[in-house]
């Protein structure tokens, strides 16, 4: 798609001020007010209102540049630049595979768009388990309706794809209501190719909105350069420490100087996982042992199928159907709630979510075109068997999530295993495989019901996988609780302010992109106004 005007290369030519791997050498020393670690979701929108207010902002970024003259559409090359450990980042027992970008603009230049305001039931726990009083609906509304402008979400005007059409039509005929989805896209070109970066520029990531905006208000932009310890003393940061990487994340040169970056105020905005992980190698006070404690994922739970008729699913938008009658059908801290999309499926997706191996793996390759998988996004943190998981340090400082799959979660993988495969059959399934390595396929729901009835749900057996990752820095009204404070600032760091998932004192129970946005369009302009005395938003 040479055709298509790329917005970064027309950046950097205009001299945008951008450094590491092929873009120049990292300097020795930075001096700037803000600093700020990542460049996804958290990062984009406090960097564009901090450089609209004037300040000088330096954003730290540990994946490459890459722009929509790089997104070709295909997997191996996709997953091994922008996503987290090659698209291969899993949990400690490797139980759970954990899809999370790793490049600038994060995981917003991955993801498959759906947009979802933080549910209204998911802030009341927030109020009442965890003392943030003005995290409701009223407070939070217009961040999000700022946010929603700025980044152009709204449900999809188009028809849904065959893929996301069975999600309905077969919920539609159990009486369960399914709703369309808002995405953050602007003149999309309908490809399906979302989660490889958009090749035209049509999803409104931060690599393309507010990184951009930041850039061209004089932020400066640091690539493939990891961030490896914050220097604290008398509790606040003095500086952070910072070494060039590889594209594969391999140090540049263990033995060269590091690169050190002087802030006023430091934003840490590197992600769950990343950032608890930052914390901790820095040895972070951490008084009331919170850090990287409740480290959540939506595990999510799957069904594939094989219908009469082609499905296509890697072509069309992604996901733009979503059933929530599953998260309110019960309390929120009764058995685990689960939102329902489909997967999009792409060759090596598709046979990443398949059970079994050799001929059984290849038979159902050969019905490619004709599959549709099922997901279930399930809501942990809710309750006293799920607790989610805790972040660790690998021996060489890298991060690890441990998440033990409770059988609370477990048997929540079952139930909604039931009730993927029964939509599945209503919308006209032949052939339904459940995401469990011991399934085979049945071609009725009565067999299908009584095949999952009867599975072992265990960790590893269970195919249970995650693009969704929240908490291990959550937000509290009091220190005891948590590790950030409701206004963004770490309990016992003052001039550190946390703006990412890693906040989310549970899972949202939605995709989190939104959540993040609106959240941290609060807390930044927040920032702003302490830091500049100015009042600036995003609209």
């Amino acid at each position: 798609m040479s055709n298509i005007p790329d917005p970064i290369l027309e950046g950097l030519k205009r001299g945008w001020k951008v450094l590491g791997g092929k873009h120049g050498a990292l300097p020795t020393t930075l001096t700037c007010d803000v600093a700020i670690i990542g460049s996804g979701a958290g990062a984009g929108i406090t960097a564009e209102l901090l450089t609209k207010a004037g300040l000088n902002v330096v954003i730290v970024e540990e994946g490459q540049l890459k722009t929509s003259s790089d997104f070709k559409q295909n997997e191996p090359e996709a997953y091994a630049s922008l996503y987290q450990e090659g698209a291969g980042r899993k949990t400690k027992d490797k139980g759970i595979t954990i899809l999370q970008g790793r490049s600038v603009g994060g995981t917003t230049t991955v993801n498959w768009t759906s947009s979802f305001r933080t549910p209204d039931d998911t802030l009341k726990f927030w109020q009442d388990r965890f003392g943030l009083a003005d995290y409701n609906h009223d407070a939070l509304a217009p961040y999000f309706a700022q946010v929603e402008t700025r980044l152009n979400i709204s449900p999809w005007a188009v028809a849904p794809n065959e893929n996301n059409e069975l999600l309905r039509r077969g919920a539609a005929k159990l009486g369960i209501k399914a709703e369309v989805i808002p995405r953050n896209v602007k003149g999309c070109y309908n490809l399906g190719s979302c989660g490889m970066g958009c090749p035209t520029n049509a999803k409104q990531s931060m690599l393309v909105t507010t990184i951009p905006f930041a850039l061209d208000h004089g932020a400066t932009l640091l690539v493939e350069t990891r961030v490896e310890k914050l220097l604290i003393e008398g509790g606040r940061i003095q500086s952070m420490q910072c070494i060039a990487v590889k594209p594969n994340a391999a140090p540049v040169n263990t033995a060269g100087p590091a690169t050190t970056i002087i802030a006023k105020h430091f934003v840490l905005a590197g992600g769950a996982i990343n950032s608890p992980a930052l914390l901790m190698r820095s040895h972070a006070p951490d008084p009331h042992q919170r850090l990287g404690t409740r480290t959540f994922l939506h595990p999510s739970a799957l069904t594939a199928a094989v219908m009469k008729n082609q499905v296509a699913a890697w072509a069309g938008a992604p996901q733009t159907i979503y059933s929530d009658h599953f998260l309110h059908t019960q309390p929120v801290d009764g058995p685990i709630g689960y939102k329902l999309e489909v997967a999009p499926m792409h060759p090596i997706l598709f046979g990443a979510n398949l059970p079994g191996f050799g001929e059984k793996q290849a038979d159902l390759y050969r019905q490619f075109p004709n599959a549709n998988v099922m997901v279930a996004l399930m809501r942990d943190g809710f309750h006293e068997q799920s607790s989610g998981g805790k972040v660790e340090l690998r021996d060489d400082g890298s991060p690890l999530l441990d998440y033990p799959l409770t059988d609370y979660v477990l048997e929540g993988a079952r139930r909604a295993m039931l009730t993927i495969a029964q939509i599945q059959f209503e919308a006209g399934a032949t052939m339904v495989y459940p995401g469990h390595e011991l399934a085979q396929g049945t071609s009725s729901w009565a067999a299908t019901k009584t095949a999952i009835e009867a599975l072992p749900m265990k960790p590893l057996l269970t195919k249970i996988g995650c693009a969704h990752v929240m908490g291990g820095c959550g937000l509290a009204g009091d220190e005891k609780r948590g590790v950030t404070r409701p206004d963004g600032v770490h309990w016992q760091l003052e001039n550190l302010s946390i703006h990412d998932g890693s906040i989310f004192p549970t899972s949202i129970g939605a995709n989190p992109q939104l959540s993040i946005y609106g959240s941290v369009n609060r807390l930044a302009q927040g920032l702003v106004k302490r830091l500049s005395n100015k009042n600036v938003t995003l609209a």
